[in-house]
């Protein structure tokens, strides 16, 4: 008798997205001048020099920011039961993606004026080298484990599938 896995969707189910992110300014090499400007010390308090740079810089962050949510430019990453996949657009176009079986390693890259922005790059790796590389995603870090529990779950259902039906987790 078959019973199903809490949270899996079966083959014959379209993808099921579980996360997706915008990413920041930070991805942009003016977001990330704006970051590395805000994070400059100095001064008293709140009072410092890095702040009265973030201050003066908002009509460039406010450009960036509505570059980046443009229509026809529109980026998100998300997260599926299958994928991480780049979306692009009013509608969402699929533009590139990469397999939850297709890395083993994901490391987060924290770029120069990123840090402030609390932003950064999400590259996933394979026996060590980049096979895919997120830039500029907002608290990295959450994304990061959310990408890891996507992958260790289809790792597991496909093993305990390929268990069952006397395959190798591969073929599953």
């Amino acid at each position: 008798m078959k019973q199903p896995i809490a949270g899996v969707a079966p083959a014959e189910v379209a993808e099921v997205p579980s996360m997706t992110v915008w990413p920041s300014i930070g991805a942009t090499g003016a977001g990330r001048l704006v970051g590395r400007l805000a994070a400059i010390g100095g001064g008293v308090g709140v009072f410092t020099v890095g702040n009265l740079l973030a201050v003066l810089t908002i009509p460039i962050s406010l450009v960036v920011y509505v570059w980046r949510i443009l229509p026809f430019v529109a980026t998100r990453y998300t997260v599926t039961n299958r994928r991480v996949v780049v979306r692009k657009g009013l509608r969402a176009t699929d533009a590139e993606s990469i397999g939850l079986t297709e890395f083993d390693t994901i490391d987060v890259e924290v770029l120069d004026g990123q840090a402030w922005l609390r932003a950064g790059d999400v590259v996933f790796r394979r026996e060590g080298n980049e096979v895919f590389r997120l830039a500029g995603v907002t608290r990295p870090y959450a994304f990061r484990e959310v990408c890891r529990k996507a992958h260790t779950a289809l790792a597991s259902v496909r093993g305990v599938v390929g268990a069952q039906t006397g395959q190798s987790a591969a073929a599953v």
